[in-house]
């Protein structure tokens, strides 16, 4: 059987996104590894693929030039220890027998490209040109640029292919419970990717729901079980979403909760978003808080459109955009 290293343990929103790809590449017949280091991957291991980022290939080399203090050691002896480590990764992403490396741009808009999350941190290094001589390497990652900011953008990057996220239909069930039923419901967390955005848009959207009469299940940094959120956004008539900042204002890409909430719910109530749009051209999406309560209105109020809209993007979701169609999407890279 085909061996598959995937990064495990990841935080935040790459936890559910990474379990969606461990789930599918099983589903296709790989054995998946999960790893925490990619020294992980020992000698013993003769032919296996990898899935990577290039923040985990670069963190030798970003820990390095930030001076950052391995714990326990000076910052000499990181420094030394971080430097030993570059050629090893390197051997290790040429022993693959294929590798799919997630790719950040080495230029991003102000003022998200002043923190680390949004760019590579493999720019300003020889580690670009290393990945790029490697053919078995094929680059993804899931921002729907605009052409006039892709050379700017990813120009050091060899060819690479746009791979959005997807709804993890192994893990996620349609199981009927009444007592998880609300008029709209959202489930996630206060991220905060260095500016604390997302804060201020989420209270603003969900005061007009505090002064409605509507029933409302909000689970803001609840830590709700995976089969709670199951429960939650299946029973629910509607599922709310909201981006951050520079998803709105960029519109390169959205987050999971719409491939989820649409694979469960079916009924999404979403901020317009560019990538959003492109992909499901036909879903209605607001601007602003207003305009997100006239479209509640408009689905409760209609009970045929509900279970319509209902129907065909649970479907769509199911025929196109799960984990497994993009993994079999890589495997074609």
């Amino acid at each position: 059987m085909k061996k598959m290293y995937i990064k495990g343990s990841q935080a935040h929103a790459g936890g559910p996104i990474y379990r969606g790809f461990e789930r599918a590449w099983e589903q296709v017949g790989y054995k998946v590894c999960t790893y925490s280091s990619l020294h992980d991957l020992t000698d013993e291991d003769d032919e296996y693929e990898l899935m990577l980022s290039d923040s985990e290939y670069a963190s030798p080399w970003y820990g390095s030039r930030h001076n950052h203090i391995i714990s326990g050691y000076t910052l000499e002896e990181s420094q030394y220890m971080y430097k030993m480590n570059i050629p090893i990764h390197h051997k290790i992403l040429q022993r693959a027998k294929k590798a799919y490396m997630f790719v950040q741009p080495t230029f991003f808009a102000m003022p998200w490209v002043q923190h680390a999350n949004y760019v590579s941190w493999c720019r300003d290094s020889p580690l670009i040109n290393e990945i790029n001589e490697l053919e078995h390497v094929k680059l993804w990652h899931w921002n729907d640029i605009l052409p006039e900011n892709k050379k700017e953008w990813y120009g050091e990057w060899k060819e690479y292919t746009t791979i959005p996220l997807a709804f993890d239909s192994i893990s996620y069930k349609q199981v009927e419970n009444k007592e998880y039923e609300y008029d709209i419901c959202f489930v996630g967390g206060w991220v905060d990717n260095g500016l604390n955005e997302k804060r201020s848009i989420m209270i603003e959207h969900f005061r007009k729901l505090m002064s409605s009469n509507l029933k409302c299940g909000i689970f803001v940094g609840k830590n709700i079980s995976h089969e709670h959120e199951n429960l939650l956004l299946y029973n629910s008539k509607l599922t709310l979403n909201i981006h951050d900042a520079y998803q709105r204002i960029l519109g390169n890409d959205t987050n999971e909760r719409t491939f989820k909430s649409l694979g469960l719910g079916g009924a999404l109530v979403t901020d317009n978003i560019r990538q959003i749009r492109n992909i499901f051209p036909d879903l209605p999406m607001f601007s602003t808080p207003d305009e997100m309560m006239m479209l509640i209105d408009r689905y409760l109020t209609n009970p045929e459109l509900l279970k319509k809209t209902k129907k065909h993007y649970r479907n769509e979701i199911a025929t196109k955009h799960t984990y497994i169609d993009r993994v079999k999407q890589m495997m074609e890279l």
